[in-house]
């Protein structure tokens, strides 16, 4: 890099040389105004060090942010991995464990859903764990009770596949129609859509995915990653991958 660009960038607090090899003197206000008018005009002259600046700041903005969620799946992993009261689908002893944050009525959580589906069937050593995230309204919370309530039958997997595929409004209509499709108890169901640990658990989930930093479904968790939105088939392939080569955290 010249040096001109390597100084600005320094002067920018940006410099690409180790922090060891940074100097950090204190500056008196005669020196201080001499380098922001060095600055001036070695952004008068290239402004392309802006460009990089900006660049440095985003990337190490990047790295900070991934190295803190990195932390947190860490500090979270029985949350995450190890809550018996999670439905499971895929091989409940696989080797690699992704952790689904979804919610019934996300169209990018629908795109994702066949998608999944496919990344199981080719690959019998993966677990998914779904953590049901209701944050599009009322409605969501009404799909998301519904599933729960679904679950104490047994029947949380097809229940949850019907939804998935559903393209309009989960109203309580259509709720009991699939429902029943899958052979639900609905009144049963409508009453354990009350039952407070239901509550609980979708109040879990959501101070569960708060504690990630998660800002939107779908988000998926796999290894040491949070991967947000709805990736592609050969993007889960690869992020399995990597995961079989980190170290195991009995998860």
């Amino acid at each position: 890099m010249p040096l001109p660009r390597l100084a600005a960038l320094a002067l920018l607090g940006l410099s690409p040389l180790p922090l060891a090899a940074r100097a950090e003197p204190a500056l008196s206000p005669q020196q201080r105004q001499e380098v922001i008018e060095v600055l001036r005009q070695a952004l008068k002259s290239d402004p392309s060090i802006l460009r990089e600046a900006i660049a440095a700041m985003q990337q190490a903005q990047q790295q900070d942010r991934a190295s803190a969620q990195r932390e947190a799946i860490a500090a979270q992993a029985d949350a995450l991995l190890r809550n018996p009261a999670d439905p499971v689908k895929g091989n409940p002893q696989g080797d690699v464990t992704l952790v689904e944050f979804f919610d019934a009525r996300c169209g990018y959580c629908k795109l994702l859903h066949p998608t999944m589906d496919q990344l199981l069937k080719a690959d019998p050593g993966i677990r998914v764990v779904l953590k049901d995230l209701p944050i599009l309204g009322p409605a969501s919370v009404t799909a998301s009770k519904a599933l729960l309530a679904a679950q104490k039958q047994g029947k949380y997997l097809p229940f949850q596949d019907a939804l998935m595929r559903l393209r309009g409004e989960p109203t309580e209509a259509t709720l009991k129609t699939e429902a029943e499709r899958a052979g639900l108890d609905w009144a049963r169901i409508k009453r354990d859509m009350d039952d407070p640990e239901i509550a609980r658990r979708l109040a879990g989930n959501l101070a569960l995915a708060q504690a990630l930093s998660i800002e939107g479904t779908p988000a998926i968790v796999v290894g040491d990653r949070l991967v947000p939105g709805a990736v592609d088939l050969e993007t889960l392939k690869q992020l399995v991958a990597e995961a079989r080569q980190q170290p195991r955290s009995g998860g």
